[in-house]
């Protein structure tokens, strides 16, 4: 389950299907290392931050359409995503001919770096215990 916290006490959380879990899981810890490693304030997270639900992060909710960042950190992570599944890592290059907001080779790297401390950190825990992040 993703429970989100903001500094003001509010909440916000989904919980996954059991077999859709693993993916998101990792999909979230991705969101978390594309925006806190390149300065997104308009991403998923940065959304959450601002007041929004979960469910109206798909840009299908009472909110509206996402903003323009919001997509582009979706395209970032999508492409990371497809990158983790296929075991192939892309260049910056073959990156930005998909995505709208371009990065460089050493920003790729970096996100890979977060997202891999990330990921060992979630894969370490005990079942039941909770990864904190603050965003």
């Amino acid at each position: 389950m993703l429970r989100c916290v903001r500094a003001d006490g509010s909440s916000t959380w989904q919980k996954q299907e059991s077999r859709h879990a693993p993916f998101f899981a990792l999909h979230d810890l991705t969101h978390f290392a594309v925006e806190s490693t390149l300065g997104f304030q308009h991403g998923f997270f940065g959304l959450i931050a601002e007041g929004w639900d979960v469910e109206d992060t798909t840009g299908q909710g009472a909110r509206g359409a996402l903003p323009k960042e919001a997509v582009e950190v979706e395209q970032i992570v999508g492409l990371l995503d497809a990158e983790r599944a296929s075991a192939t890592p892309m260049t910056a290059e073959e990156f930005n001919g998909y995505a709208t907001h371009q990065i460089t080779q050493q920003d790729l790297l970096r996100v890979r770096a977060r997202r891999g401390e990330l990921f060992e950190q979630w894969s370490s825990l005990p079942p039941g215990a909770t990864l904190e992040l603050k965003f």
